[in-house]
């Protein structure tokens, strides 16, 4: 038996589109955002899903929702796929940190994983939080395919947690633009990257971040 997990990262928001720390807030989907959901669920479609994990965000839930309506599956929500709390730092720009909290933005830079902003949560955090899932998904599902619709910060602890790779290093090793599919294989040997922040389905693409 194989379990194949789905990552995909929701689409455009105007934060991901001015680089701002969104976390906790709740924004919604920009035009082209929507457009990226519907490319998804048309090209992704014909799999056959066994189960649909979503973020209950805003952002993910608008993500994961057209092809929920395509299959007629419900979305199982869950808070341990939540974005990382950026505390007194959310909704800021990286210069307005900088200038408002250097010392603690210069810890949080060179060691996300053990610092975490005032308030907010470590990326070690994160790791235990999102693990809870991944533990659910594979004791549930042991076979098949499961789609898994998160955020960037947290897909990046994910893959990193799930590959051996230092959690503290997220942000340096993973590439996670908008809308971005990657895919682990689990079997007996555990985890296998089988696709990293593919982008290829969505049609005439606009944007980077």
């Amino acid at each position: 038996m194989t379990l194949n997990i789905y990552f995909l990262r929701h689409g455009e928001t105007v934060a991901s589109k001015t680089g701002g720390f969104c976390g906790t807030s709740d924004v919604e989907l920009t035009a082209e955002g929507t457009i990226m959901a519907e490319n998804f669920a048309e090209a992704y479609q014909s799999i056959s899903w066994e189960a649909i994990f979503c973020s209950p965000m805003s952002r993910t839930i608008a993500t994961a929702k057209p092809l929920c309506d395509h299959l007629g599956m419900e979305m199982q929500l869950r808070d341990g796929l939540k974005e990382i709390n950026f505390g007194e730092w959310e909704g800021k720009t990286p210069t307005e940190v900088n200038a408002q909290f250097h010392d603690e933005y210069v810890r949080w830079q060179s060691e996300p994983g053990w610092n975490a902003p005032p308030g907010g949560e470590r990326a070690i955090d994160i790791a235990r939080r999102s693990s809870e899932v991944i533990e659910e998904i594979e004791g549930t599902y042991p076979d098949g395919n499961v789609l898994v619709v998160s955020h960037k910060a947290t897909i990046r602890i994910m893959l990193c947690f799930l590959l051996g790779i230092d959690v503290g290093r997220y942000r340096d090793r993973i590439y996670m633009p908008v809308a971005a599919v990657s895919v682990l294989e689990f079997s007996e040997q555990g985890p296998r990257l089988l696709k990293l922040s593919d982008r290829s389905y969505i049609k005439q693409l606009s944007v980077k971040g």
